[in-house]
């Protein structure tokens, strides 16, 4: 968004046109192709490493619901916005509702964050923008691998909206300035239509975007940003405008708070997360010295807020010391939108939503660093001062919070080259998931052709938690596993305070299942939140009076039938 075309050619730091514009598209093409080999190196580890259950169950199962015609927040508690299912739907429509394609889409969200940060940074220099790019490699495979997951296509589009709106100021024509714009506010919209609670960071960017830019351009981006986000007026219309709030807002912002919410700050001593306790233990050996786990989590909170504490005060500096400048404007609006990020840390501080928030925030303090470095010593070479920089900055990385930067880097790249991967794979009617214990993938592929023989296509299949009165977890993939048989609850993601209130309906959706799959793999969870209160006991008892125990299978999964069902086969 540019005043003129002029005004973005004359300001400090615009490059000046050059004969060497092919060799920097070729310089650009091999930062790309590393950026590339720095996601191809693991990558066979991440398709075949073990995904969360629930995570990676429902971004397989939602969509799928979708091509059958459920709408989300009516049929299915979905707590985000219907953007990423739409997406996903489509993608599954067209290459079918596998693993592979599942992780692959995942793979493309995560590259087209890192490849925006890339863009972002690419004014302070080639070197710089490859430091954060490579930096944001390390952060972001940690937390779910290759699960695509809503927030990280919502982070890749919100990036690109900021990569497309500075366009619009630098643009070399008008035309070229309110198309970017137009594209902008059409990125921005379509991250609320994947996270509504994006909103802040989409507010903070807009406005860190907005000042100096003229009323054409900001209708255009207006008008982008209303494309972006009209089809929720199709969602509130098929789902109902009390349906889509309660799944929406109530149910994520209201009553989900108290059951996954973690202290602040997190604890030096120990893991308030038993999700991250799990994922600490199966990590592969690490040679080098280095703090606990809970350890680095403090530490990686401390330095996330430090991190964007220094983006927003070296970018304040710089738009006012430069107004016009095309970097400076930059790195505020950079600045704004990590800083909108943050209550997605403050929520839950553990290593997914630190990661999430830091793979923007904390890949981009090179650039913020090296703005005060020149500051301080003009002279100094861009180029070695970035590389001194970004070598600087991941070695910290490398040395503070290994376990969820480099050390899971190393860790995925080893799986690859067939060192103790931890992946078992439960398969059924040609579908495949992977599990990371042995036992409970035996298990299952024993369960599977069992409830294949008891049920009939439609019947309605229940997946829950062996006591329903504590809903922390779900396993989901056996809902994807077994495609002929419709999920009997609202619930197919369960989440603590939801599930298990006194008013949700559960014990009624226990009651029309035609068969349950009941799993003690979540009873050892324990948080310093309200995950730990028992709701109603109602669904116990419509287990107790109406299924029969079909068999137990593995140390963890129960399979039951309706007794009437089982009496008279």
């Amino acid at each position: 968004m540019a005043k003129t075309a002029v005004d973005a050619r004359t300001t400090p730091d615009a490059p000046a046109p050059t004969r060497a514009s092919d060799e920097r598209r070729s310089l650009d093409a091999v930062a790309i192709a590393i950026i590339a080999a720095a996601f191809l190196l693991p990558l066979r580890g991440l398709l075949n490493a073990p995904g969360p259950p629930m995570e990676e169950g429902f971004m397989l199962v939602f969509p799928e619901r979708v091509l059958a015609g459920d709408i989300p927040n009516k049929d299915f508690l979905h707590l985000y916005g219907p953007g990423s299912l739409w997406v996903l739907s489509a993608v599954y429509k067209v290459f079918g509702t596998t693993l592979l394609t599942e992780r692959l889409f995942g793979l493309f969200q995560e590259m087209a964050v890192v490849y925006g940060i890339y863009f972002l940074a690419r004014r302070w220099g080639r070197t710089a923008a490859l430091g954060c790019a490579l930096t944001a490699v390390v952060i972001i495979i940690e937390p779910h691998g290759l699960v695509a997951m809503p927030w990280v296509g919502a982070i890749a589009l919100g990036v690109w909206g900021l990569v497309a709106g500075l366009a619009s100021r630098e643009a070399a024509t008008p035309e070229r300035s309110r198309r970017m714009a137009l594209v902008s506010g059409l990125l921005f919209g379509l991250a609320l239509l994947y996270r509504l609670d994006l909103a802040i960071a989409v507010l903070l960017a807009t406005l860190a975007l907005a000042p100096g830019t003229t009323p054409i351009l900001k209708k255009r981006f207006a008008l982008g940003l209303g494309f972006g986000l009209f089809p929720y007026v199709i969602h509130v219309a098929m789902a109902g405008i009390g349906n889509a709030v309660q799944g929406m807002v109530i149910d994520p912002i209201f009553n989900l708070r108290g059951g996954r919410s973690l202290p602040i700050p997190p604890d030096w001593s120990i893991f308030d997360s038993t999700v991250q306790f799990v994922a600490d233990f199966v990590k592969l050996p690490w040679p080098i010295p280095r703090l606990h786990g809970p350890a680095q989590i403090f530490l990686w909170f401390f330095g996330l807020l430090f991190a964007l504490l220094l983006l927003g005060i070296v970018a304040v500096r710089a738009i006012r010391r430069h107004p016009t400048s095309i970097r400076a404007r930059a790195l505020l609006v950079a600045a704004g939108f990590s800083i909108g990020l943050l209550p997605q840390t403050l929520q839950r501080p553990d290593a997914t939503h630190l990661a999430w928030v830091g793979c923007v925030g904390m890949s981009l303090v090179p650039i913020a660093v090296i703005e005060l470095v020149q500051g301080w010593r003009p002279a100094w070479p861009r180029r070695a001062v970035a590389s001194a920089v970004g070598a600087a900055y991941l070695l910290g990385l490398f040395l503070v919070i290994p376990n969820y930067t480099i050390r899971s880097y190393v860790d995925f790249t080893a799986q690859g080259f067939g060192e103790r991967a931890r992946s078992y794979k439960m398969r059924h009617d040609g579908r495949t998931f992977i599990n990371g214990q042995k036992s409970n993938a035996d298990g299952a592929n024993e369960l599977l052709p069992v409830a294949d023989r008891i049920t009939d296509p439609g019947d309605r299949l229940f997946v829950g938690t062996k006591d329903l009165r504590q809903t922390p977890m779900s396993e989901v993939s056996f809902y994807y596993l077994l495609p002929d048989l419709v999920p009997a609850t609202y619930y197919i993601e369960m989440d603590p305070g939801v599930a298990n209130a006194p008013d949700s309906g559960l014990a009624d959706d226990v009651r029309s299942a035609d068969i349950l799959i009941l799993s003690s793999a979540w009873d050892y969870w324990d948080e310093p939140n309200d995950s730990r209160k028992f709701g109603p006991s109602e669904p116990n008892e419509v287990v107790r009076n109406k299924f029969c125990l079909v068999g137990k299978f593995g140390p963890e999964y129960y399979l039951y039938e309706r007794c009437e069902k089982s009496k008279g086969g």
